[in-house]
C-alpha cells in the first residue's frame, strides 16, 4: 500500500496503548541504575564478575529526545553477563544536525574502547539503530577500534533517512536531501566482516518493519553477515525491555 501520510507512518505512541506509563517505567527503572565511571557523553556501567568485552548502547528518540541516562536500564542484562556498557548520549536536535550527532557518537564509542578491553558490540534503538549501524559504515570509525566490533544488533532501526524528509519533525531535525543520502546506512557501504542483526518489534508500526528488512537486505548484498528479527508479541516500546535481563530476547541475541 502506498504511503501518502508520512507522519502518521513514523508515529509510535498513537498506536501503543498504555504509552505514557511505559515511557514513565523507563524513567523509574533507569533513575536505580548508578554509572561506575563517566566519560563524555558516555555513562559506564561495568559488570560485577570478570569482563567479558564491551557493549555499547545508544538511546532512540528520534534524535530529537532523551539521553543515554535514561535509558540506563538496559544496560542491566548485558552487564550481567559480563559486559561493560557505555550508555551514550549525544547532542540533540535541532542543536545538532545528524551529521554531527553521527560524530559525537563515534567519539563516544572511541573513548568507551579506550576504557575497556575486549570485544565490541553495539546496539541501538529507533534513532540509536540508525547510529550504531553507521558506526560500521566505511570511514566512520578508526580502524583500531571498528576492527575489535563483532556484532552490531538495530532494534528498530530507521536505516534509510529520505522519507524523514516528509515529515514534520524535519522542521527540528533540518534534513538536506544530500544529508539524508549521506547519514542513511541502507545508502552506505558496510565494513568488510560486518555481522548486523536487525531486529523489531511484530506489533510495531509497517514502516519500521520495512526499514528493518531493508538494511538486513541490502548489507547482504554488501557482503555482511546479515539477520532480520520480527519479535512476536512486542511493539516499539516495549521491545527495549529485552535488554533489562541476561536471558532477556535482546541480550540473548546481542551475545549469541
Amino acid at each position: 500500500m502506498r504511503i501518502t501520510d508520512w507522519d502518521d507512518a513514523y508515529s509510535n505512541g498513537a498506536y501503543i496503548d498504555g504509552a505514557d506509563v511505559i515511557l514513565a517505567g523507563w524513567t523509574e527503572r533507569a533513575a536505580g541504575m548508578v554509572p561506575d565511571k563517566v566519560l563524555p557523553g558516555v555513562d559506564l556501567y561495568l559488570p560485577d564478575g570478570a569482563l567479558q568485552g564491551l557493549t555499547v548502547v545508544v538511546h532512540g528518540g528520534y534524535w530529537m529526545a532523551f539521553s543515554g541516562r535514561e535509558f540506563a536500564h538496559l544496560a542491566a542484562g548485558p552487564r550481567a553477563a559480563g559486559q561493560a556498557v557505555a550508555m551514550v548520549s549525544y547532542t540533540l536536535a535541532p542543536h545538532a544536525r545528524i551529521a554531527e550527532i553521527t560524530k559525537e557518537v563515534a567519539r563516544a564509542v572511541c573513548l568507551a574502547a579506550q576504557s575497556v578491553d575486549g570485544p565490541i558490540r553495539l546496539t541501538g534503538h529507533s534513532a540509536g539503530g540508525h547510529l550504531v549501524t553507521r558506526m560500521v559504515c566505511e570511514g566512520v570509525l578508526p580502524e583500531d577500534v571498528a576492527a575489535r566490533i563483532v556484532h552490531v544488533v538495530s532494534i528498530s532501526g530507521v536505516h534509510d533517512l529520505r522519507p524523514l524528509l516528509r515529515t514534520t519533525m524535519n522542521e527540528t531535525l533540518r534534513l538536506t536531501r544530500s544529508e539524508a543520502v549521506l547519514e542513511s546506512p541502507a545508502l552506505q557501504t558496510p565494513r568488510p566482516d560486518t555481522r548486523l542483526t536487525c531486529v523489531v518489534g511484530a506489533q510495531e508500526r509497517p514502516e519500521f518493519r520495512r526499514q528493518n528488512a531493508l538494511l538486513a537486505n541490502i548489507w547482504h548484498g554488501l557482503g555482511a553477515e546479515t539477520t532480520a528479527v520480527e519479535l512476536p508479541g512486542v511493539n516499539h516500546f516495549t521491545i527495549i525491555a529485552g535488554l533489562e535481563a541476561p536471558d532477556g530476547a535482546l541480550t540473548k541475541l546481542l551475545l549469541g
